[in-house]
């Protein structure tokens, strides 16, 4: 695994589950980032509405390589 990795800060939100969330995070990504390679998930958050939740929200930071 040598070579120069960055990493990002990306939120991804869903009305399921904080790990739809992460997936949501990824593929959006995946959209605009080559070669992830991994994750962390930093904080877990959500939204209540009417006294239940309503979204599930994740700060995720993915890491990847750079082309060099």
């Amino acid at each position: 695994m040598s070579g120069i990795y960055k990493k990002i800060e990306v939120v991804g939100t869903s009305p399921t589950s904080f790990a739809e969330a992460v997936k949501i995070a990824v593929k959006e990504a995946s959209k605009t980032v080559r070669h992830m390679s991994w994750f962390e998930v930093v904080e877990q958050r959500g939204a209540i509405k009417d006294g239940a939740v309503s979204e599930f929200q994740v700060t995720v930071r993915i890491g990847f390589k750079l082309e060099g």
